[in-house]
């Protein structure tokens, strides 16, 4: 499963982005699909998933009612619409999937190459 994330660039204390991660795969619907992200000089921390059979959706404490997960199963797309972006939240955010995996805890089996994000004024 190839996995292509897109979306991120610079932008300002406040503002929002909406990340895409589109997959190659023709079960798409059978897969958990998350984001990670990954700062400079720490480790590659959980975001956010939703389950692939309910629409169950989990998310990291730090981004909880600011950042929001869904899906397109026709399109093969998961999204991470961020709103309020704090300079904490720069980082390098990555997409995974999971085929019929839980999403909590989160353990992609497949990764995409990364899109940066960065929150600076």
């Amino acid at each position: 499963v190839r996995l292509v994330e897109s979306g991120g660039k610079l932008v300002q204390p406040g503002g929002s982005l909406n990340l895409s991660c589109a997959a190659s795969t023709r079960m798409f619907s059978r897969y958990a699909m998350g984001w990670f992200r990954q700062a400079p000089g720490k480790e590659r921390v959980f975001v956010a998933a939703i389950s692939w059979n309910n629409g169950i959706t989990k998310y990291a404490d730090s981004v909880k009612g600011r950042f929001t997960i869904s899906r397109d199963n026709p399109n093969n797309t998961v999204y991470l619409q961020m709103n309020s972006l704090e300079p904490e939240d720069t980082a390098v955010y990555y997409c995974g999937a999971n085929l019929a995996g839980t999403i909590w805890p989160f353990r992609p089996s497949y990764w995409g190459q990364g899109t940066q994000v960065t929150v600076s004024s």
